[in-house]
C-alpha cells in the first residue's frame, strides 16, 4: 500500500469537486427516473391492449407499434400505444 500526503487545502478542493460531481450525477439520475416512468414495458402494453405477447410482437414486426429496445428489454411510449388503440377502435 502506498501512502500519499497532500495539503489540506488541496484535499478540501478535491472533496468539493467530488461533491459537485456527485450532485450532477444525482440530478441526471432524477431526470432519467422521471422520464422512464412515462415508458411502458411489454406486460403493461399487453394489459392495456388486452392482447398476447405474440400479438404485441406482430404489431412491432409490422410497424404498427413503435418501440425502443434497451439491452433485451422493450419499451413503448404511451402516445404510441394510444395511436394503436385509436387504430383498433376504427376497425
Amino acid at each position: 500500500m502506498e501512502i500519499v500526503n497532500i495539503e489540506a487545502q488541496t484535499f478540501k478542493a478535491m472533496i468539493s469537486r467530488l461533491e459537485a460531481f456527485a450532485q450532477r450525477v444525482e440530478k441526471i439520475c432524477e431526470r432519467q427516473d422521471k422520464s422512464l416512468h412515462r415508458w411502458l414495458d411489454n406486460q403493461d402494453v399487453c394489459q392495456i391492449l388486452n392482447i398476447s405477447k405474440r400479438t404485441l410482437q406482430t404489431h412491432r414486426d409490422n410497424g404498427t407499434l413503435a418501440y425502443m429496445q434497451i439491452n433485451h428489454k422493450v419499451f413503448y411510449k404511451p402516445e404510441d400505444v394510444e395511436k394503436v388503440i385509436n387504430k383498433l377502435k376504427q376497425k
